[in-house]
């Protein structure tokens, strides 16, 4: 689940004190250790979502599939970090069509052709999985397909620039270059955030910027990166359940999310897809 960008609305400003070190920005640097912690948790999130994919088709409610992600995390021995957050009260978010985030799960019947993202966030042992994905209802058409592969694409290529050394401001622009060359927009009124033993913590972790600028990337960080890209204009608003954030000209809109942590060499994703089912055309 994204934070919102303006300004730094963390719902914990206090991380585990006892482990690891703040930077001078306030991010936590992790120990070695607290990896395998996090591979628990983000696997635990993407199996979820594995498994939820079959139930993703024309007729279906999301509330169902927001019951089917409930029981899974139940079953699993976990907790979902979302239900009570803020006083939401589900186990994920569902985006549908030219919702940006934080859709909330409905008795609304998707359609052939709906394009969704499903979010997930669980606890496992206390540490934070969070991962979001793309799904089609249906035969995706081709508006659609080339939004989710360009905003599938732009995730990766800032996971590629994630690397010790490097600065958020070069994921960022890793990002919106690469959306912007295809004539799409970056949403900018939403971010990734820092996570590991609380749900939202610094940074913010933008999917615009220049490069060179912001926070340098160290080993031991973690955090989500999960651009939001329209067809259309990149301009958002909130509906009045404070929660779903719709694009303003109606365009639709895809996302696509990756908790991950730096290391020595580079990072690495805690979110993989157990069954290579990240990408909504996997079972093609």
């Amino acid at each position: 689940m994204g934070d919102r960008a303006k300004g730094t609305t963390l719902d914990e400003t206090v991380a585990d004190e006892r482990k690891g070190r703040l930077t001078r920005d306030g991010i936590r640097i992790h120990d070695l250790a607290d990896f395998a912690g996090m591979n628990r948790a983000g696997r635990l999130a993407a199996t979820i979502l594995d498994d939820i994919a079959e139930h993703v088709v024309p007729g279906q409610r999301t509330s169902e599939i927001d019951r089917l992600i409930t029981d899974l995390i139940e079953q699993a021995g976990a907790k979902s970090a979302t239900i009570g957050y803020k006083g939401y009260q589900h186990a994920s978010c569902i985006s549908v069509n030219h919702v940006v985030c934080h859709g909330i799960p409905g008795d609304k019947k998707l359609k052939d052709g709906d394009i969704l993202n499903v979010d997930v966030t669980v606890i496992v042992d206390g540490w934070y999985g969070d991962t979001s994905r793309m799904y089609v209802a249906g035969k995706l058409g081709r508006k659609a397909e080339r939004l989710i592969q360009v905003t599938h694409d732009a995730l990766m290529r800032g996971i590629d620039a994630a690397k010790p050394g490097n600065t958020f401001g070069d994921i960022g622009h890793a990002i919106q270059s690469y959306v912007e060359e295809n004539r799409m927009s970056v949403v900018r009124d939403f971010c990734g955030h820092g996570l590991g033993r609380v749900f939202h913590a610094p940074p913010n972790v933008l999917h615009y910027g220049r490069p060179g600028t912001g926070p340098v990337l160290e080993e031991g960080m973690f955090f989500t990166i999960e651009p939001m890209v329209n067809l259309g204009r990149p301009e958002t608003k909130v509906l009045g359940d404070d929660w779903t954030a719709v694009t303003r000209d109606k365009s639709l809109s895809a996302q696509f999310e990756h908790s991950i942590g730096i290391t020595a060499q580079g990072n690495e994703i805690f979110t993989l897809s157990p069954a290579d089912r990240f990408h909504p055309t996997w079972d093609i």
